[in-house]
């Protein structure tokens, strides 16, 4: 599947569903209120690399960023947001999404890379963990998730 860096013409693809899954309030810890402006602010910013996954047909089906997570001498460890359509999830999108994506911060020589805040019923932790990521902790009770109520959020990290 095409995976490419994404491009300011990318951003109406990539909404529709960016607004869906943060507005459902399971997995990300942005305000499901995002407006639009607001979320291409924090998704497309100028420090990220943007990414998309397009499918056979070269409708965008998924999208991450890749941006250091710390500044100075930590500058060295990334961090990184995934998203797929939720019509097209279970398909390998994240996956291939994932794939990419370390491998990019590996050739820019990030050393490591970490997840700040991953809600611990999000069903992409079996992906991180299955990719090398482990959890160094768990912050608990510290998401108002709209089905389990409240759950953890994991820190997790994998070497590059």
């Amino acid at each position: 599947m095409p995976i490419r860096e994404a491009t300011a013409e990318d951003w109406p693809r990539i909404w529709p569903f960016w607004h869906r899954i943060v507005a459902a309030g399971e997995t990300y810890t942005w305000d499901p209120d995002t407006s639009e402006e607001a979320a291409r602010a924090l998704w497309m910013a100028p420090a990220k690399r943007v990414y998309v996954a397009e499918d056979t047909t070269g409708a965008v089906v998924g999208s991450a960023y890749l941006t250091p997570n710390y500044g100075g001498p930590a500058a060295g460890v990334a961090n990184a947001g995934f998203m797929v359509d939720p019509d097209h999830g279970g398909r390998g999108f994240g996956r291939a999404l994932a794939e990419h994506v370390l491998a990019a911060a590996k050739a820019d020589g990030y050393r490591g890379m970490v997840f700040n805040a991953v809600v611990e019923t999000n069903p992409a932790v079996r992906l991180w963990t299955s990719l090398g990521f482990t959890v160094l902790g768990t912050v608990p009770d510290a998401y108002e998730h709209p089905r389990h109520g409240r759950v953890g959020l994991h820190v997790m990290y994998r070497a590059l």
